[in-house]
């Protein structure tokens, strides 16, 4: 017969006891000590992996956002913006490899930025200086050259041949859904990476937005060198007289036919 002894039930009784504990404290681990990548973070969850997917949202995107630990809209409609750029899916919810897809993003935005800090800044180009008494209005349109590239006109503003400057670089570049959101240097371009990139050419934005984040962008109406049109799918700009659209872009995103504006948002960067 098998006889258990008292040390034997003493021990027993311990075990049991330090099970019951331990099992307490892990399930009473507060949510906000959950490591990085550990869960899906969705609208509501708060947290020091919520703060650090927020610091690193920041550093992807450079959009402002607070760096405050809570899951809240700002940091989904952030959350949805990144998940656009880089054909995700779009739910504003932030999966474990989603979040490590974006460290390793935020990491290259990052550095693509410390190395084009460095770089000199180029000597500008005579023929783009603006006239020395620039017209308040185009006197003429931009040009379409042969090349798909465009020129713009005698006396328009710094910024408005800083942006064409810009367009031309990527104006015959093919069209890639979410290209020139997660880094500035791409491949190909979709709708409001092409725009975006020409705006920060001209100085007129940091970092990049989807189509619908331009609809409360600058001020609102038709500008006078610069009006972007956008609604949530799509996006484009008329500058100088020239639409710079990836809709109908052959060869170049540069057109001189103009298109239908219903259903679009009108807009346009400040004094422009």
């Amino acid at each position: 017969m098998f006889v258990v002894t008292v040390p034997s039930l003493v021990s027993l009784r311990r075990l049991i006891v330090l099970a019951v504990l331990a099992a307490s404290v892990s399930a009473a681990a507060p949510a906000g000590a959950a490591p990085y990548a550990s869960r899906t973070l969705v609208p509501g969850l708060s947290g020091k992996d919520v703060r650090t997917v927020q610091v690193l949202l920041r550093r992807a995107t450079e959009q402002q956002i607070a760096i405050d630990g809570r899951y809240g809209p700002q940091t989904q409609r952030v959350a949805r913006m990144y998940e656009v750029a880089n054909r995700l899916g779009v739910n504003g919810k932030l999966t474990r490899g989603e979040q490590r897809l974006l460290r390793d993003i935020a990491d290259r935005a990052v550095a693509e930025r410390r190395v084009a800090a460095a770089l000199p800044v180029p000597e500008p180009v005579p023929e783009a200086i603006p006239a020395p008494a620039p017209a308040s209005v185009p006197v003429a349109p931009a040009t379409l050259n042969p090349d798909g590239t465009a020129t713009a006109p005698r006396g328009a503003p710094p910024q408005v041949v800083a942006f064409i400057a810009a367009a031309n670089e990527i104006a015959t570049l093919p069209y890639r859904y979410g290209g020139g959101h997660a880094k500035l240097v791409d491949t190909g371009y979709d709708c409001s990476g092409s725009v975006s990139y020409a705006l920060r050419g001209a100085g007129l934005m940091a970092g990049s937005m989807p189509s619908w984040g331009f609809e409360p962008w600058g001020e609102a109406g038709p500008g006078t060198w610069i009006t972007i049109y956008a609604h949530k799918s799509h996006m484009y700009a008329v500058v100088a007289g020239l639409r710079f659209d990836t809709s109908g872009a052959r060869p170049s995103r540069w057109q001189a036919a103009p298109r239908s504006a219903a259903g679009f948002t009108v807009r346009h960067p400040p004094g422009l």
